[in-house]
Parts: C-alpha cells; sequence; structure tokens
C-alpha cells in the first residue's frame, strides 16, 4: 500500500531524483510554479504533501511524465527505485 510514510518517502525521493537528472535547482523548479523556493523544499523533506492537481503541475515543470513516475510507485518495492523506466 502506498498510502503509508514510506509510499510518501518514494514519492518524495522519486520527483527529487527527477529535478536533479534533470539539473533543476529548487529555486528554478518553484521560479516555474511560481511558487517559493521554501515550497519544494517542504516537499522534497515531507513537510508538505502535494495534492494530485499539484502532483501534475509538479511533473510538468520538470518536465518528467506524470504516468511514467506513478507506474514507478506501483511497480516498485519501497525500498527500491526505479527512476528511468519506459513510460510504455
Amino acid at each position: 500500500m502506498l498510502s503509508t510514510p514510506h509510499g510518501y518517502a518514494l514519492l518524495r525521493s522519486v520527483l527529487k531524483s527527477e529535478r536533479l537528472r534533470v539539473g533543476l535547482r529548487q529555486s528554478a523548479l518553484a521560479k516555474r510554479l511560481g511558487k517559493p523556493q521554501s515550497y519544494i523544499a517542504k516537499i522534497e523533506v515531507g513537510e508538505r504533501r502535494l495534492d494530485l492537481l499539484e502532483f501534475i503541475d509538479l511533473c510538468d515543470a520538470i518536465g518528467c511524465s506524470p504516468t511514467r513516475i506513478l507506474r514507478t510507485l506501483r511497480s516498485r518495492d519501497l525500498n527500491t527505485l526505479d527512476l528511468f523506466g519506459s513510460d510504455k
């Protein structure tokens, strides 16, 4: 079940890894979203959760597929990550 602390930690880890993979700083990502840098920092450390629409906006701002991120979460053991899986 993903709606556990481990599931949220996995989501945060995947999103942060995607941000870093494309070379975005927290401040640059926040600017794309029209938010302060602290918004991204709070998400990445678990002080703030995302709702579905915020998740989609964040993925769009990073340039990653929300579908791929969701598939990664559904397919992975909570102790491992598959950050670069196929969208197919």
